[in-house]
């Protein structure tokens, strides 16, 4: 008997005995039946009341009556809507409404099909003399017998067919004791086996290569042995892990009965799991009698086959025929199946997915070679679940948007590969020989690199999925502002892959004449359990990040620039710090790095040839001459003319006797502010004559080829950014000072509050305060605060004003509301991690700009720049 792609039978209740139906944890389920039949009451007893999508109710829901059969289309509109929302997110559903006609299932059916969902249909059969009696005790059912009837009558003609409509399992249930005897259970899909977490070692298509399978499996540290009987063994592995072989197990090769005996016997002994390859398939049908045509290694498998006794050759059938399409593993996060499989079709079960992983994305074309041409899948592949395949041999296994082809030709004179995960090494085995020649020439596929960007994924209202933060929406509006940054303002978008969050401040404090204080930011950290900080010296620069390349080549090859460069520096909106005539300027700071890369052993010790750096370029006077000109210097020029001529004014008025003593202090104090607030903003200024005269401060290693870093601590990163300055000979490179501190030492606490008073007296904008991890999360899973910024009271006049610290004017910035601020800054954090992660690792650079799009888009928000 031939497995489906689902656990469940077709059968009938038996008289007195309770009858178990066996559902699948995912699938549509139709209850059909007559008005009084009594569905509803069914679907109570055995569903979840979110699992039932009812008719009535969607009646109830756009007429405010359930009964009313003149909203029944509208009512109907709604209920497919549900269930596609439902079935797109992996929810078995059930529909509550008579569906005794044809016509009325078709939509229900489709809706199934679309979303790669098995239907069953649970028929409740009673005679239309009961069910109208019960009707006629309800008083909204005061329709007459012949609704019943006709009901009835459908029923009937639907029962023959419902099979060829493509409902999976029928259930007939044809009287109340069968009804009151039934029990529902769930099953999981065959391929669901996310239970399973590894160590995996995922192997290619094998096509018949025995010698080179087994010592693959050897290098890998299999421990194989002949066993009693035909093509037996006994297999395990002493680490426990698991082999999952992606089909195509026979045809071409030497010894297709010695591969399948081994991997027969592997899958018996729980040490491996086996899909169906489109070989295995025709194999099957070959063996059971079908009629298939014996060509591209068949006729080979059989002849071999033959020489085999009819016990085994019954056993390979039965084991080829129980073959299943993919399996999901480890929670979900990977799939493996023969041809791959797209994110919308794993862990779903029908023809067209079981389909789609044996052959791939084919549409009956063929190609120079007369072999079907198959569209390439993974390079448009955006999903979150990693997938491993065979079936279209490459020159090497290489990961291109978390998919990746393990098929290396073996049978063609070229290797037979293994992943092993969560290792993620490649094993190989040269072949001994070539077994048959390739119908097309073997070549790695380009790397999947999308540079032109569709303007859907970056406009309109969109939810963008992180692995931090589930659900990140960006509104329509908001794109729109994000798209007229990127267009008119940004880099080049591939250099895009990164965009700092903002930050927010610490906690307004009480203390007299202070709006932020650092042992404020540390009791909210401390209220979040977090246990260690890391405070770093807050810069008064523009923040920026840093692309380099350690040749410029590299900008062609990785980054997909049309011309080598050393990298990029842009603001934390993605404009360049360096153009037109400073582009000279921003190539030596890129430089300097590069150099200081080189000096320190970075390059080498990261593997790697560019990096991501997080940084402040300074002095804020290099790229904000306009700012300083047009407000700073202009607030105090126009406070420094016009407040001596009031105080010469006052002091007039006072010789003639006018008590003008309190607005005179006030006057003075203004004075004094003023004065103070020039002194500020001088101390983040110098002359820039040159590239020399800047300086960079780098505070985060974000990332390298291959892995974001987000996943080491803060100490990490300014530990090894100080090793990077301090291999700087050019002067351009500035360490950022750190100190660690314990939330729950008082000592701690102190010194770093001393450390605080000490750097902002001296002028110093402050300190910014970071859990210890680069990412942590309070008891609830929720995202803690990357970084909190504790500023000095005479850097905030710069941002306030110069007399914000009046007590009228403090009082009233005491009452600012931080919460949008901060959910600002953890949506940003997460969308900047999730794209720079994906960048890392190679994925579709689509998804890595949807997301900086993203960052862009929050960006927009109003939010009080000030904060």
């Amino acid at each position: 008997m031939t497995r489906t792609e689902d656990n469940t039978r077709t059968g009938q209740a038996p008289e007195h005995k309770p009858f178990e139906i066996k559902l699948p944890e995912l699938c549509l389920v139709l209850l059909i039946g007559a008005s009084g039949s009594g569905k509803s009451t069914f679907a109570a007893r055995h569903f979840a009341p979110t699992e039932i999508l009812s008719s009535d109710f969607f009646r109830g829901m756009v007429s405010d009556d359930a009964n009313n059969q003149r909203a029944t289309r509208d009512a109907f509109e709604l209920l497919h809507h549900a269930l596609e929302l439902r079935l797109k997110n992996e929810r078995l559903t059930v529909i509550d409404a008579t569906n005794v006609q044809r016509e009325s299932r078709k939509r229900l059916l489709q809706i199934a099909r679309e979303y790669h969902v098995m239907t069953h249909a649970i028929v409740l059969d009673l005679p239309a003399a009961l069910c109208h009696e019960r009707n006629s005790t309800r008083p909204d059912r005061d329709f007459g017998p012949h609704v019943v009837k006709n009901h009835c009558r459908a029923l009937k003609r639907s029962l023959r067919g419902l099979k060829r409509e493509g409902i999976r399992g029928v259930y007939r249930l044809d009287s109340s004791q069968k009804i009151d005897a039934v029990e529902i259970s769930r099953a999981k899909l065959w391929n669901n086996r996310a239970e399973l977490t590894g160590p995996f070692d995922f192997i290619g298509d094998v096509h018949g290569c025995f010698e080179e399978l087994v010592e693959l499996l050897e290098a890998l540290g299999w421990r194989i042995s002949p066993a009693e009987g035909e093509h037996r063994f006994d297999v395990h592995h002493p680490e426990g892990r698991r082999a999952v072989f992606v089909g195509d197990l026979v045809d071409r090769g030497p010894a297709t009965p010695e591969v399948l005996g081994l991997v027969m016997d592997m899958v018996a002994q729980s040490a491996a799991l086996c899909v169906a390859g489109n070989h295995d398939v025709k194999l099957a049908r070959a063996l059971r009698g079908k009629k298939v045509t014996a060509k591209h290694g068949l006729a080979e498998s059989l002849e071999q086959l033959d020489r085999c006794s009819p016990e085994f050759r019954d056993r390979a059938a039965r084991f080829l025929d129980g073959l299943i399409s993919h399996y999901m593993l480890d929670g979900g996060r990977l799939c493996v199946a023969h041809a791959g499989l797209p994110a919308h079709m794993q862990g779903r079960a029908s023809g067209t997915v079981r389909s789609f992983a044996l052959y791939g994305d084919t549409d009956g074309e063929r190609d120079e070679y007369g072999l079907p041409i198959r569209h390439d899948w993974a390079a448009d592949y955006a999903g979150e679940t990693r997938v491993i395949y065979g079936h279209t041999p490459v020159s090497t296994p290489t990961w291109r948007s978390k998919t990746m082809c393990l098929d290396t030709g073996c049978v063609f004179g070229e290797s037979l590969s293994a992943l092993r995960w969560p290792e993620d090494d490649i094993v190989q085995v040269k072949a001994k020989r070539q077994y048959a020649l390739p119908g097309r020439p073997i070549g790695a596929p380009e790397p999947a690199r999308d540079d032109v960007l569709d303007v859907k994924d970056v406009t309109g209202k969109r939810v963008l999925s992180t692995r931090l933060v589930e659900r990140v929406g960006v509104s329509a509006e908001h794109s729109a502002a994000a798209l007229e940054t990127m267009s008119r303002f940004a880099v080049d978008p591939r250099w895009l892959v990164y965009l700092p969050p903002t930050m927010s401040p610490s906690k307004t404090s009480k203390r007299d004449g202070l709006l932020e204080h650092p042992e404020d930011a540390i009791k909210e950290f401390a209220s979040w359990g977090v246990e260690q900080l890391v405070a770093q010296v807050k810069h008064m620069g523009s923040r920026a990040v840093a692309i380099v390349t350690r040749e410029d080549h590299v900008a062609v090859t990785r980054f997909g620039l049309d011309e080598p460069a050393p990298g990029i520096i842009y603001t934390r909106t993605g404009r360049p710090f360096f153009s037109g005539t400073d582009r000279e300027e921003g190539d030596v700071v890129l430089g300097a790095i590069r150099a200081a890369m080189e000096r320190a052993g970075l390059w080498d010790a990261l593997e790697t040839d560019w990096i991501c750096l997080d940084a402040e370029l300074m002095p804020w006077s290099a790229k904000a001459r306009e700012l300083l000109r047009g407000q700073y210097a202009a607030i105090a020029a126009a406070a420094e003319t016009s407040l001596p001529h009031v105080l010469s004014a006052l002091e007039r008025a006072a010789s003639r006797g006018v008590d003008v003593s309190a607005l005179e202090t006030r006057s003075r104090r203004q004075l004094a502010r003023v004065a103070s607030f020039r002194q500020t903003y001088r101390g983040y200024c110098w002359p820039v004559e040159g590239p020399l005269d800047l300086k960079f401060a780098p505070f985060h290693l974000l990332a390298a080829e291959g892995r974001a870093f987000f996943d080491r601590d803060h100490v990490w990163h300014m530990e090894t950014l100080q090793k990077l300055c301090e291999a700087d000979d050019s002067g351009i490179l500035f360490v950022t000072e750190h100190k660690v501190i314990d939330t729950s030492s008082p000592e701690d606490v102190a010194s770093l509050v001393g450390w605080w008073e000490e750097l902002t007296s001296a002028g110093g904008e402050g300190l910014v305060l970071k859990p210890r991890d680069f990412v942590s999360r309070t008891e609830r899973g929720h995202v803690i605060q990357p970084a909190m910024k504790c500023r000095g009271k005479e850097y905030l006049r710069l941002i306030y004003g110069p007399d914000y610290d009046e007590p009228i004017h403090l009082e009233r910035l005491r009452e600012r509301g931080l919460r949008r601020k901060r959910s600002m800054a953890t949506r940003e954090f997460a969308l900047g991690v999730d794209a720079l992660e994906k960048f890392a690792a190679g994925e579709n650079p689509r998804l890595v700009h949807e997301r900086v799009f993203g960052i862009l888009a929050t960006e927009s928000e109003p939010v009080d720049p000030r904060f």
